[in-house]
């Protein structure tokens, strides 16, 4: 066998004996009945990493398949790869492993969500330093998005914000909040200048959206961030709400997201006879 095939199979062996390791419940599947096997699932992974099933076989098979580090990062955050095991991913796939851009795998612990679970009429995420949502909220899944009906590799806040027309139709004034969206973006990019995925994540974000890329070439950053938001609910009509956002201790990379409604207004009422009913 010669170097080029070998390092395809143990690639593939690789990413089996991990889904090997990751019990449904951890990531929020049932268990079932019928598991022959210890671990995920091949179609489990392919559905929690949004790629297709016959693809990610292929790629556990050894087949010849280049693979973006988009994927790669989608991958490593379903099976939970530590550092070292994500770089040792990236190095099987021949691609520079993410040194400095942390990755932060699609769950938060049980504490966390309990925290954002108990904000019960605060719509609240928790989002990485990439922008991925990482956890939310139900207030969040029925005021702003649900997060839940997309795959995981597309919960990226800057993606949805472009890309989305349903989310768009949400947000007012939706230029204004979009560019400085993406001027808080474009400082965290500083520090990442050239790593695989950022990168590969922005051109793929120049091409499908004419906005994103005109305004990316503009280089704003952000300054102060807007602490007031109108949402358009469907349903529910204009709501305003107070913005916050908060570096968590335990982990920096993290950080909650919180609206609340703003005081005097008719927002709490509306979402609570809204979740109530």
């Amino acid at each position: 066998m010669d170097n080029e095939k070998q390092r395809y199979k143990e690639l593939g062996d690789f990413l089996k004996s991990r889904r090997a390791k990751i019990l449904p419940a951890q990531v929020g599947l049932p268990e079932g009945i019928r598991r022959r096997t210890p671990g995920l699932r091949r179609e489990e992974v392919a559905l929690l990493s949004g790629i297709g099933l016959t693809w990610y076989t292929w790629i556990e098979q050894g087949r010849p398949i280049q693979i973006s580090s988009q994927v790669l990062e989608s991958l490593a955050r379903t099976l939970m790869l530590d550092r070292y095991e994500t770089k040792h991913l990236f190095t099987l796939a021949q691609h520079t492993p993410p040194v400095d851009f942390p990755i932060c795998n699609g769950t938060v612990n049980p504490m966390l969500q309990h925290v954002l679970d108990n904000l019960e009429f605060s719509p609240a995420t928790i989002l990485d330093v990439r922008f991925n949502v990482i956890a939310w909220n139900r207030a969040a899944a029925r005021i702003l998005f649900d997060y839940g009906k997309i795959y995981a590799s597309k919960r990226n806040l800057l993606r949805i914000m472009f890309t989305n027309e349903e989310y768009k139709k949400t947000i007012a004034d939706w230029e204004f909040a979009a560019q400085e969206m993406l001027a808080s973006f474009r400082t965290v990019y500083a520090k990442f200048v050239g790593d695989p995925w950022v990168e590969d994540f922005i051109n793929e974000l120049r091409s499908e959206s004419k906005e994103f890329n005109s305004w990316w070439s503009m280089h704003d950053v952000k300054k102060d961030a807007g602490i007031l938001k109108t949402i358009n609910h469907p349903v529910l009509g204009q709501l305003k709400f107070e913005f916050t956002s908060y570096v968590i201790i335990s982990d920096s990379n993290l950080k909650l997201s919180v609206l609340t409604a703003i005081p005097g207004s008719d927002t709490e009422e509306k979402i609570k006879q809204y979740l109530m009913s």
